[in-house]
């Protein structure tokens, strides 16, 4: 143990042969060693004894808008890494679209790196973006560091970022393949949201219309072919329709590279729920009706679902306007997503070690981040330090969010992050922030 310096003792670490005393040592920013509780700390070691604190791996997630530059009054770097830093996020990857420029290109991603410097409180990584017109882009973007691609299939809300036509998806299919890379979907079926009603108005069943389960499941069937066809590993974004989780689990039984995540909206929030007006619960695919909601915990519980990730998507309070057919879609829950998933968990009967698992570990083997997600000896010592008995009522204005517009405001919530640790250094501690630490991810190249 010589050259430890840090040592966090809990009588609950979260490891990923479960939930354990033991004590954590950290040299360099990495795990060293998971000991047992008893042990003593080696001379000259900062000791930290959390009590019955609970110690997780610091989260890792991987669906994140964070819109800077270009819209930066949505969200910037230096608030949402705030935020991620005040609810046990220790790293993030930010999603290609909502900024301006798109990061599409390499000059793009330079541009959204330059913005980010200096300014993230935690380690963020970079997906790229596939158009119907950048295929020229992929492989450089690629070997620039990007750690996938995202597209769309039907419209994404902004006109810098088009879905991809049929021929279009193959094309890009294929290309991802050829860079043994990943291809992320948005999977909502075009024609299916075509034939469905128009969202317009305050209701929420309108709303639920326009976005019918069979836009998902359409979708999801057309990315297992596509998978199946050309060998690519193909991501699922954002599950909420319970109805395609058969076709996926059959799908990887049989071996197609395919899996999938869900959000913790569509695991806590009903669509019986919503008032009308309440635009602040609008996204794309929607939250659906409670029977739907325990259907993706049982995908969840059962492996067919990867992992748990925000797909915070924030936008200024003025475009949440009380009408479902124009307001932005978006959930902002970037600094609850621990405390909201934990909440359901517990009632459900799920342990915190199967939280960390679909929150940390599972997201940073999607993305590729050998170092990230989980307490084990040469992993970054990246923890949360949370209370998961204790209790809070949510105030919108008191998240780190550019904007106080959130869909769990006024909810009760199991579950404090009292501190959080970034490669062995403590960014978060009851409230206050330490200067900004982070670094900017890439995607480590094959051996």
């Amino acid at each position: 143990m010589s050259g430890t310096e840090l040592w966090l003792r809990s009588t609950r670490v979260v490891t990923p042969q479960g939930v354990r005393p033991a004590s954590v040592a950290v040299a360099d920013g990495r795990i060293t060693a998971v000991r047992p509780y008893e042990a003593v700390p080696p001379p000259g070691a900062a000791v930290g004894d959390l009590g019955t604190d609970a110690l997780l791996p610091g989260l890792v997630d991987t669906h994140v808008h964070i819109n800077d530059p270009g819209r930066s009054t949505w969200e910037g770097f230096g608030t949402a890494t705030r935020a991620a830093a005040a609810g046990g996020i220790t790293t993030l990857v930010d999603m290609p679209l909502n900024s301006l420029p798109p990061t599409t290109t390499v000059a793009g991603l330079r541009v959204k790196r330059r913005a980010a410097e200096d300014s993230v409180r935690v380690d963020v990584g970079f997906w790229g973006g596939a158009l119907p017109d950048n295929g020229a882009d992929l492989a450089p973007l690629h070997r620039a560091g990007v750690l996938g691609f995202k597209s769309f299939l039907s419209p994404s809300g902004v006109e810098e970022f088009p879905p991809l036509t049929a021929a279009g998806l193959e094309r890009v299919a294929a290309q991802v393949a050829a860079l043994d890379g990943l291809l992320m979907v948005h999977a909502e079926d075009p024609a299916q949201l075509e034939r469905a009603p128009d969202p317009a108005g305050p209701r929420y069943a309108g709303f639920l219309a326009s976005r019918p389960r069979a836009a998902e499941n359409r979708a999801v069937d057309r990315l297992v072919e596509v998978a199946r066809r050309h060998g690519t590993r193909v991501h699922i974004l954002h599950l909420s329709s319970a109805e395609a989780l058969g076709p996926l689990a059959r799908a990887r039984a049989a071996g197609v590279r395919v899996s999938a995540e869900t959000c913790p909206h569509f695991l806590a929030l009903t669509a019986e729920e919503v008032p009308d007006g309440a635009t602040e619960f609008k996204c794309c695919p929607p939250i659906r009706e409670a029977a739907n909601r325990d259907a993706l915990w049982a995908g969840l519980a059962d492996g067919t679902v990867d992992c748990v990730v925000s797909d915070h998507s924030p936008c200024t309070a003025d475009l949440k306007v009380p009408d479902f057919g124009r307001a932005w879609g978006g959930i902002s829950s970037l600094q609850l997503g621990l405390s909201v998933v934990w909440t359901e968990a517990r009632r459900r009967g799920h342990p915190l070690d199967r939280v960390a698992h679909w929150m940390a570990t599972a997201p940073a083997a999607l993305a590729g981040l050998t170092g990230k997600g989980a307490i084990e000896a040469g992993r970054d010592a990246d923890f949360a330090v949370f209370a998961p008995e204790e209790a809070f009522t949510v105030d919108a204005a008191a998240l780190q969010h550019r904007n106080p517009v959130t869909a769990y405001a006024g909810r009760t919530l199991y579950g404090v992050v009292r501190s959080t640790f970034l490669r062995g250094r403590r960014i978060y501690h009851h409230g206050t922030f330490a200067r900004p630490s982070g670094r900017l991810l890439e995607r480590q190249p094959t051996p």
